[in-house]
């Protein structure tokens, strides 16, 4: 990225933009790159476990398809990318949301021309102000699915569960939940990477498998459950990772 748009400071690390490097993406600035060099140096797989996460949300936006849903909210949607959700499921109605106002006008120029596709610039901390927003996107009366890929882990738990409660509390029966978490992987770095997130614009807060789990209350969990994101109903059998995996997805329905 050259330039940055106004309001945005190129010299504080933003998530999204890192997430973007690790995918090697282009919408990044030096300090982006930087911060995302420290992590890699803490957790060298990590770019292979954001393409990873990239390949589960593309197979669980099929299975949400085929399930018959035609509502979905990507929530922390981040920086467009190849194979978006709404590349997935064309036949869907979809909104990205996200708070980063860089996010958001990469995304609305990306989308000028799509039709059935919207992008929303909220705080789902702020998630009773998010559901007001999307009142006027999404029919709550019918299924929606949303999907929480990457964004749980940057929020803390006295606001990460009342969250979750209020989506499935609007959500109609059908609606489904996708969820992509990472764990606490490498008990002895994880202070590291913890302090590089302190710096950037959101916080990590790690969880363990069964603390995921919870988010998933009221919920029924499709098979085969919490797992890695490669052995999420893989196209073809996933390669051996030699327990260097960074987190856990689920997708469930509301029933």
């Amino acid at each position: 990225m050259d330039s940055a748009p106004e309001g945005v400071d190129p010299n504080v690390p933003n998530v999204a933009r890192m997430y973007d490097y690790f995918l090697d993406g282009k919408d990044n600035f030096a300090a982006d790159r930087a911060a995302a060099e420290q992590i890699l140096k803490v957790f060298p797989n990590t770019k292979e476990a954001a393409r990873a996460n990239r390949a589960f949300l593309q197979r669980a936006v099929r299975h949400l398809v085929d399930s018959g849903v035609r509502q979905i909210v990507d929530l922390g949607a981040g920086l467009p990318t190849q194979g978006n959700t709404h590349e997935i499921a064309p036949e869907a109605r979809v909104v990205y949301v996200d708070y980063d106002s860089v996010v958001c006008v990469h995304g609305r120029a990306l989308l000028a021309r799509t039709d059935n596709v919207d992008i929303l610039q909220a705080d789902i901390r702020e998630v009773d102000a998010l559901l007001d927003k999307l009142g006027a996107l999404i029919d709550f009366d019918q299924p929606v699915a949303f999907l929480m890929l990457a964004i749980l882990h940057f929020i803390p738990d006295e606001q990460a569960h009342p969250i979750v409660a209020r989506l499935r509390e609007v959500s109609a029966p059908g609606s489904h939940l996708v969820i992509s978490h990472a764990i606490d992987a490498r008990p002895d770095t994880t202070p590291q990477a913890l302090e590089v997130y302190n710096q950037a614009t959101a916080a990590l807060s790690l969880r363990t498998d069964k603390e995921i789990l919870a988010f998933f209350e009221g919920y029924e969990l499709a098979d085969p459950g919490l797992v890695f994101p490669q052995d999420w109903r893989p196209a073809e059998p996933p390669a051996l990772t030699n327990g260097t995996d960074v987190g856990y997805v689920g997708v469930a329905r509301k029933p």
